[in-house]
Protein backbone atom coordinates (compact mmCIF):
# COMPACT_ATOMS: atom_id res chain seq x y z
CA UNK A 1 0.00 0.00 0.00
CA UNK A 2 2.69 2.28 0.53
CA UNK A 3 4.04 1.69 -2.87
CA UNK A 4 0.75 2.85 -4.36
CA UNK A 5 0.54 5.62 -2.16
CA UNK A 6 3.96 7.18 -3.28
CA UNK A 7 3.65 6.58 -7.03
CA UNK A 8 0.38 8.21 -7.12
CA UNK A 9 1.85 11.14 -5.29
CA UNK A 10 4.42 11.56 -7.55
CA UNK A 11 2.44 10.93 -10.96
CA UNK A 12 0.25 14.13 -8.92
CA UNK A 13 3.54 16.03 -8.53
CA UNK A 14 4.59 15.49 -12.64
CA UNK A 15 1.24 16.05 -13.92
CA UNK A 16 1.19 19.46 -11.70
CA UNK A 17 4.27 20.34 -12.73
CA UNK A 18 3.45 19.87 -16.28
CA UNK A 19 -0.12 21.32 -15.87
CA UNK A 20 2.01 24.98 -14.34
CA UNK A 21 4.11 24.68 -17.71
CA UNK A 22 1.63 24.71 -20.10
CA UNK A 23 -0.71 27.48 -18.15
CA UNK A 24 2.07 29.08 -18.08
CA UNK A 25 3.27 29.08 -21.74
CA UNK A 26 -0.19 29.31 -22.81
CA UNK A 27 -0.92 32.79 -20.80
CA UNK A 28 2.72 34.15 -22.52
CA UNK A 29 1.50 33.36 -26.08
CA UNK A 30 -1.82 34.85 -25.47
CA UNK A 31 -0.51 37.55 -24.42
CA UNK A 32 2.16 38.21 -27.22
CA UNK A 33 -0.92 37.49 -29.70
CA UNK A 34 -2.59 40.34 -27.94
CA UNK A 35 0.16 42.61 -27.68
CA UNK A 36 0.77 42.00 -32.17
CA UNK A 37 -3.09 42.49 -32.39
CA UNK A 38 -3.10 45.61 -30.93
CA UNK A 39 0.09 46.64 -32.64
CA UNK A 40 2.31 46.89 -29.96
CA UNK A 41 5.93 46.13 -30.60
CA UNK A 42 7.68 43.87 -29.03
CA UNK A 43 11.51 44.88 -29.34
CA UNK A 44 13.84 41.81 -29.50
CA UNK A 45 16.82 42.57 -26.51
CA UNK A 46 19.94 40.59 -26.67
CA UNK A 47 21.23 38.77 -23.73
CA UNK A 48 24.38 40.58 -22.95
CA UNK A 49 25.18 38.52 -20.30
CA UNK A 50 24.05 35.30 -21.23
CA UNK A 51 25.57 32.90 -18.81
CA UNK A 52 25.55 35.19 -15.75
CA UNK A 53 22.62 34.15 -14.14
CA UNK A 54 24.02 30.24 -14.74
CA UNK A 55 27.37 30.86 -13.05
CA UNK A 56 26.16 32.95 -10.08
CA UNK A 57 23.48 29.83 -9.24
CA UNK A 58 26.02 27.40 -10.06
CA UNK A 59 28.60 29.02 -7.72
CA UNK A 60 26.24 29.73 -4.96
CA UNK A 61 25.12 26.01 -5.03
CA UNK A 62 28.92 25.31 -5.20
CA UNK A 63 29.24 27.72 -2.10
CA UNK A 64 26.21 25.84 -0.16
CA UNK A 65 27.63 22.48 -0.47
CA UNK A 66 31.06 23.38 0.89
CA UNK A 67 29.19 24.95 3.67
CA UNK A 68 26.78 22.15 3.86
CA UNK A 69 29.87 19.61 4.43
CA UNK A 70 29.86 21.09 7.84
CA UNK A 71 26.81 20.35 8.72
CA UNK A 72 27.17 16.10 7.65
CA UNK A 73 30.87 16.29 10.21
CA UNK A 74 28.07 16.96 13.31
CA UNK A 75 26.56 15.02 15.28
CA UNK A 76 23.41 16.05 14.75
CA UNK A 77 20.12 14.00 14.11
CA UNK A 78 19.62 12.34 10.04
CA UNK A 79 16.64 14.76 9.89
CA UNK A 80 18.20 17.69 11.24
CA UNK A 81 21.33 16.99 8.67
CA UNK A 82 19.18 16.70 6.12
CA UNK A 83 17.47 19.92 6.53
CA UNK A 84 20.37 21.92 7.44
CA UNK A 85 22.13 20.59 4.23
CA UNK A 86 19.36 21.46 1.83
CA UNK A 87 18.36 24.47 3.46
CA UNK A 88 22.29 25.92 2.74
CA UNK A 89 22.56 24.73 -0.58
CA UNK A 90 18.84 26.44 -1.59
CA UNK A 91 19.94 29.43 0.21
CA UNK A 92 23.29 29.95 -1.24
CA UNK A 93 21.90 28.99 -4.46
CA UNK A 94 19.16 31.78 -4.06
CA UNK A 95 21.85 34.12 -3.26
CA UNK A 96 23.90 33.73 -6.31
CA UNK A 97 20.42 34.39 -7.88
CA UNK A 98 20.43 37.89 -6.31
CA UNK A 99 23.88 38.29 -6.98
CA UNK A 100 23.69 37.88 -10.96
CA UNK A 101 20.50 40.17 -10.89
CA UNK A 102 22.79 43.05 -8.95
CA UNK A 103 25.79 41.92 -11.10
CA UNK A 104 23.44 42.17 -14.53
CA UNK A 105 21.70 45.72 -12.89
CA UNK A 106 25.44 47.07 -12.32
CA UNK A 107 26.97 46.21 -15.49
CA UNK A 108 24.10 48.04 -18.16
CA UNK A 109 23.92 50.87 -16.58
Amino acid sequence: MKNYNEAIVFTAIIVALLLIVFIISRYTYLIKKEMINQGIYLENRTVKYKYLDIGCIVFGLGIGLMVSSIFTSMTLSEDTTDLLVWGTILIFGAAGLVAAHFIRKKLED
